[in-house]
């Protein structure tokens, strides 16, 4: 089957320009103009962009935490993020303490493998960095996986002490491989929280005071020092705070291999959205959470100067209200204290239009650095270049064709999350993904669904990951 997409204008990380694109086998085959249209199915995108398949490098889908288990699975999380423009995605794999990191991402694997939509692949947690874990770091890579996380932060369940995180790190790097970090300091959350919960302050609000800008940034600023002890490179997951920007930027300026990530909702929320009456503040509860609006300035501003590598999603959504038949616990765990909410908030098919409508329309960045931040980079950071996240011959046919000028209201009764609110309601976008496809197949068409589960593909990567 071969398919052309003529008389749009093509926006690469590199390039803009109005050319054609031959597909043929799922795989782009040329790029030019006046391709015989002969047994080909051709899709006339005039008036529209065509841009790389969107790479979201940080998601839970089906993830088991706080006592219940992520809302979506790996259909209807790949479902939504066609439809927002997102054609691959890495997950995250979780080891279980006392069993090996392979039996992690095996798990994970199994979980996808007959719902995937669209194409996958993982980082795996480590929780138990034992010996025996940190010296089978290198098998891992026999299972397509080239990049591990630690968390500094959830003291007794996920949190490693500085020793266990040195000695990750420099494994990884040994054997070409990145560490990726979730920054916040868990012992002073830990005393936090047990301090805010003997005050009786319980109120969805003092999630933000346990999880405080300052916490977040001590452990950023630790994690560089440690990429300037070990000299392994290091990707820190979810900068929320301007100070953790900082402190990225610093160790960048003094040439080490360390990048930063942040995710959309610290673009557009602030702590206030906690402080509301009743419960409603929950729906906003993530870690790291949202913090000023200087904060929120400061990341803007890590965006433009490419302090910061990649625009993520954290997309970890549970229901606001799990009680209902055929749901699974929610938010509503923690309707007696903020400590009890599970940790996460949807966004999957949110970040590409809000970014796009956030800082390209409002001239932040250009169409190109938005390619560079929701596909070039994270393809490049995670060993998936080229194959994904660029147009260029030889790639997979991840493609989507935007229409900049589509009006589209972001409403939970539309959206295509398995989650019952969304932190964007009501508010309006410009530029919207018309037709989006993976690997060649037309998955999403307007408003038409097309995909199938079964359909995505496992993509194992590469250790060859670019330090950008």
């Amino acid at each position: 089957m071969k398919t052309i997409i003529k008389n749009g204008k093509v926006i690469t990380a590199g390039d803009t320009i109005f050319q054609d694109i031959l597909i043929e086998d799922g795989i782009i085959k040329a790029l030019g103009k006046n391709f015989s249209e002969e047994g080909c199915e051709v899709i006339d995108a005039e008036g529209t962009y065509i841009l790389p398949g969107g790479i979201d490098p940080h998601t839970h889908l089906e993830m088991p935490f706080g006592g219940t288990v992520s809302s979506d699975d790996f259909y209807t999380g790949h479902k939504a993020a066609a439809f927002g423009g997102t054609t691959c995605h890495i997950d995250f794999a979780l080891q279980t303490k006392g069993d090996s990191l392979t039996n992690g991402i095996r798990t994970w694997k199994e979980k996808a493998k007959d719902k995937a939509a669209i194409d996958y692949s993982f980082h795996i947690a480590v929780t138990d960095p034992t010996e025996e874990t940190i010296e089978e770091i290198p098998a891992i890579v026999k299972e397509g996986v080239t990049s591990l996380k630690v968390f500094l932060a959830y003291k007794g369940v996920f949190q490693v002490d500085d020793t266990a995180f040195m000695q990750t790190m420099t494994k990884a790097a040994e054997n070409g491989m990145l560490t990726m970090v979730h920054a916040e300091n868990g012992d002073a959350i830990a005393l936090k929280t047990k301090e805010l919960l003997e005050e009786g302050k319980t109120d969805m609000k003092y999630h933000s005071e346990a999880h405080c800008e300052a916490i977040e940034a001590e452990a950023i600023n630790r994690a560089v020092s440690f990429v300037e002890i070990t000299k392994a490179p290091l990707y820190i997951v979810h900068i929320a705070s301007g100070n953790g920007v900082e402190a990225v930027r610093k160790g960048r300026r003094k040439g080490l291999p360390v990048m930063g990530e942040t995710c959309i909702q610290y673009l557009y929320i602030t702590d206030d959205a906690l402080d509301q009456p009743g419960f409603e503040g929950a729906k906003y509860i993530c870690s790291p959470p949202p913090k000023k609006e200087e904060d929120k300035k400061a990341i803007w501003e890590g965006l433009t100067d490419k302090t910061i590598q990649t625009m993520a999603t954290d997309h970890c959504p549970f229901w606001f209200d799990g009680t209902k038949e055929g749901r699974t616990p929610g938010k509503e765990l923690g309707k007696g204290s903020w400590d009890k909410v599970p940790n996460g908030v949807p966004g999957i098919e949110d970040r590409y239009p809000l970014l796009w409508d956030g800082a390209v329309n409002t001239g932040i960045i250009t169409p190109n650095r938005f390619v560079e931040l929701t596909s070039t980079n994270p393809a490049k950071i995670f060993g998936l270049y080229p194959k994904k996240g660029t147009i260029a011959v030889g790639s997979d046919a991840d493609i989507v064709i935007f229409d900049p000028e589509k009006k589209h209201t972001i409403e939970a009764s539309t959206h295509h999350m398995n989650v019952d609110y969304n932190l964007y309601e009501g508010m309006t976008v410009t530029g919207w993904p018309q037709k989006v496809m993976v690997r060649g197949k037309l998955l999403v068409d307007g408003d038409d669904w097309l995909g199938e589960a079964g359909f995505g593909e496992f993509v194992a990567r590469k250790t060859e990951n670019e330090i950008l």
